[in-house]
């Protein structure tokens, strides 16, 4: 019986045109680090954002940075970012609604988990109007757990707040690190959308139990779970 779903955000329930990764690019070019978009969604790629930068970092230097050097970029990319979302226009991905409103209909949790602050996370719910105990039930942030992703904890936080188990709860996300997540956590199907960051291929490299391209694919696939109870 399926009892919870978290959904990731950017890229899963909320279109803002890969922005995030946009702006981790440019705060490393703008430190001299000569990232691609490509490479910072192959590695960065649902991560907390500081890991991400680490992370592509690394990959696009072959080496590891210091603190110091992380800490620099972080605060130009959290400065690029307030302006973006500022400014800019952000959307529910087409079935949000439909999928949300199906699951409230049989009064299963709604859980929003991200890389982002929770401030940031806040800022990005209110733009597109999801109001939490309204459209979502709880919403946990990288900065609310001890560690980021893939490690399990966001999952585990949002399993132990409703007393709900790993094995009646699915992960959505649109990157290969939500679907390690989801099985560290030991979710009963972690699964990928096509929607965001990264490739149906890129996602496919973590083996999610399904691979969707529109959250309406998650109404039969919980159906089909529930009703053999």
């Amino acid at each position: 019986m399926i009892r919870m779903v978290v959904f990731d955000m950017a890229g899963t329930t909320i279109d803002e045109d890969n922005m995030v990764y946009k702006c981790v690019k440019k705060a490393l070019n703008d430190h001299g680090i000569a990232a691609t978009l490509e490479q910072v969604l192959h590695h960065g790629a649902g991560k907390e954002k500081q890991h991400a930068i680490k992370d592509v970092y690394t990959e696009v230097m072959q080496d590891i940075p210091s603190n110091e050097t992380i800490s620099a970029i972080y605060l130009t990319f959290q400065e690029l970012l307030t302006d973006a979302y500022d400014h800019m226009e952000m959307k529910l991905f087409d079935g949000v609604k439909p999928v949300l409103f199906f699951l409230q209909k049989r009064s299963i949790k709604i859980v929003f988990n991200t890389g982002y602050t929770h401030a940031v996370a806040s800022k990005i719910l209110s733009k597109v109007d999801l109001v939490k105990d309204r459209d979502l039930d709880l919403l946990v942030t990288a900065d609310m757990v001890n560690n980021s992703r893939p490690e399990p904890d966001m999952i585990t936080y949002a399993l132990g707040h409703f007393n709900i188990n790993s094995w009646e709860c699915i992960k959505v996300g649109d990157s290969a690190i939500d679907i390690l997540e989801g099985k560290n956590a030991k979710v009963k199907y972690s699964i990928g959308i096509t929607t965001g960051a990264q490739t149906k291929e890129q996602i496919a490299e973590e083996n999610p139990d399904f691979i969707i391209d529109n959250l309406r694919e998650l109404i039969p696939i919980i159906e089909a779970t529930n009703n053999t109870f």
